[in-house]
């Protein structure tokens, strides 16, 4: 059977990812995997470089998605299709090109946890993501910003004569065009993916870790060819060197026997194939192998206690089947970005498939004898070479250009395109139909004005660059409004902030007043941005502001106002929301703050009595 590549629709309860949030988030990004100078201080003198080099500060310019809910719904989900005779892959082109099912023809073997919903959970860096499936993160540590977002898609030449599906974008958090070429040779058990990340501008951090989520029984074992993983720790976000497979009382590559979530990054040793697999009782699922540039390799498992089962609940359903991950990254942890030159790129082969082993090896005792009884029946399935010579056969064909758009992403890389004018064989990036985001910006390159009115900014665009276009732009409130997030992001508060009053005078209202009282949160000054929150909320009803931004500012003036010791403008702000914003699970855990700032101990008790859940709950988030 040739491979083919079709279009085709998949139908799954859903809850909608909901809008962006229009709020530029200007808070110091947390970071849940971030280390301190004490715990890196044993580490490897390379891996602590990499680590300390330029981690991720800010979200912007990435909006947040967090306006999402838990009621699904059947939703109809576009979808391609990707088969030959022993292999069928569906991918989903319009959230983050996600590989949403791998099935081995021949068996009827699912080889990856296909999650048979689609609920969003704040994971990922920007909020709304996902579990399941094979999916491609890049940008900066954790879920990448494109979990929920819609990429190009196209059909181009593969290197063995028929056709791969090629999906493509732009990553604005470093503002680096990526891809991902997917194809099944003829015949093959293995579905093939070629990367690649290209830089134009200058040096920068990049991250990629390729994330699989693989069915979990009771009996799944992972294996990788190594004696020793780093073990992060997400409860003392640490990481410390352990043993493979005995540490602390327990063989530690058997998800199931996990006690609470944790990360172990393999220590693979230089020259040693690049591979990772998780096998069942039976010796049997998936394996992914790649070319050596893809060097690390993780087990990620949510554990067997109370918090990991409710989270692998709250991500699907109950009753439904155990997750864990197998991933495989550019450096050897994920806590790692590793530098890119202007004018560099890196590249990749990744393979994924069915891998069938002798069961009574693969759960022995001897951990040496099991993972080479892995290693051996992928190395007769998959050979090393044969990994490299369709590395070297794709290189080519990286630059080929698409012949049948499939999808289409966003409108932001033509816009970077035309700034820069860049010239990126086999990416191009069509100016959208649809650009109302992008236009204003487009008229800042072409005429030095930004073409933007109204109430509500769009987007914020914060490189150096584009902020130098602002800078010398004709005066305009939304100028200066988009100036101050840059200057901002910069690390240019002082200049910010006379942005933002500078925007005030010119006519711009609430969102300037809420960005100056987000800079007074950040600041330090609780009172002054209080009372900027309240007269933004204020503001903001007075001009008819979009229910989503309304919703969004109350959220934020609501913790201010706490923060200030101001219960009652709270009680007022809360009061002011549609009644389905209020009936969210967010809005209900400050209710009870509320009622608990203002005396009313029983009333926050009856609340949370009653049980709350908090659709956006952000890993690792914490309530005062």
């Amino acid at each position: 059977m040739a491979t083919t590549i079709r279009r085709a629709v998949l139908t799954l309860p859903a809850a909608s990812p909901g809008p962006e949030n229009p709020l530029p988030r200007l808070g110091t990004r947390g970071d849940v995997h971030r280390l301190d100078r004490a715990a890196m201080a044993g580490l490897p003198p390379a891996m602590a470089r990499r680590m300390r080099y330029a981690p991720l500060r800010s979200l912007l310019p990435v909006r947040r998605r967090d306006d999402y809910t838990r009621t699904r719904v059947p939703t109809d989900l576009d979808a391609i299709v990707i088969e030959n005779d022993r292999l069928r892959a569906t991918v989903l082109p319009g959230l983050g090109g996600r590989v949403h099912s791998l099935v081995h023809k021949p068996t009827g073997r699912p080889l990856v946890y296909s999650n048979p919903v689609l609920q969003p959970a704040g994971f990922a860096l920007n909020g709304a993501w996902f579990s399941g499936g094979i999916e491609w993160n890049t940008g900066a540590t954790g879920h990448g910003t494109l979990s929920v977002a819609p990429l190009h898609a196209a059909r181009v030449p593969a290197p063995d004569g028929g056709e791969m599906l090629r999906l493509w974008e732009w990553e604005r958090l470093r503002d680096l065009p990526f891809q991902v070429d997917l194809w099944l040779p003829d015949g093959s058990d293995f579905l093939y993916a070629g990367v690649r990340v290209r830089n134009h501008h200058r040096a920068a951090p990049v991250y990629w870790w390729s994330n699989t989520a693989v069915p979990e029984t009771p009996r799944t074992r992972v294996l990788a060819p190594a004696d020793a993983a780093w073990h992060f720790g997400y409860d003392r976000a640490s990481l410390r060197r352990v043993p493979v497979p005995h540490w602390d009382g327990a063989d530690r590559t058997y998800p199931a026997d996990g006690t609470r979530h944790a990360d172990y990054f393999y220590d693979l040793p230089d020259g040693e194939r690049r591979w990772i697999a998780a096998l069942d009782e039976h010796g049997q699922g998936l394996v992914q192998t790649s070319t050596d540039a893809l060097t690390g390799r993780k087990l990620f498992l949510w554990g067997a206690d109370e918090t990991g089962r409710r989270w692998q609940e709250w991500l699907t359903e109950p009753g439904t089947g155990g997750y864990a991950e197998i991933q495989a990254g550019l450096a050897p942890t994920q806590l790692e970005h590793v530098p890119l030159e202007a004018g560099g790129e890196f590249a990749w082969l990744e393979a994924y498939g069915p891998l069938t082993a002798d069961p009574a090896a693969v759960h022995g005792t001897d951990w040496a004898a099991a993972r080479a009884e892995a290693a051996a029946r992928l190395e007769a399935a998959l050979p090393r070479a044969a990994v490299d010579a369709a590395y070297a056969a794709w290189r080519p064909y990286a630059d080929h250009e698409p012949k049948e758009t499939l999808a289409t992403g966003s409108g932001w890389g033509a816009l970077e395109v035309e700034r820069g004018r860049l010239e990126l064989p086999g990416t191009p990036f069509p100016v959208p139909a649809e650009d109302v985001e992008q236009r204003p910006w487009r008229a800042l390159l072409r005429t030095g004005a930004l073409g933007e009115e109204g109430p509500e900014p769009g987007p914020s665009l914060v490189s150096p660059a584009w902020r130098e276009l602002l800078e010398h732009a004709e005066p305009a409130p939304h100028a200066s409004y988009h100036l101050g997030v840059a200057q901002w992001h910069a690390g240019d508060r002082a200049q910010a902030v006379r942005s933002w009053e500078r925007a005030l005078r010119q006519g711009m209202g609430w969102p300037a007043r809420r960005a100056l009282a987000a800079a007074d949160v950040e600041r330090g000054h609780p009172e002054r941005a209080a009372e900027r929150y309240a007269r933004a909320v204020a503001e903001a009803r007075d001009a008819g502001a979009s229910r989503v931004a309304r919703t969004a500012l109350a959220r934020e003036a609501i913790e201010a106002l706490l923060a200030a010791g101001r219960a009652e403008d709270a009680a007022a702000v809360l009061a002011g929301l549609h009644p389905a914003a209020r009936a969210r699970g967010r809005f209900r855990l400050l209710e009870a703050r509320v009622r608990q700032a203002r005396g009313d101990a029983a009333g926050a008790r009856a609340i949370l009595d009653a049980g709350v859940e908090v659709e956006d709950l952000g890993e690792g988030e914490t309530f005062p």
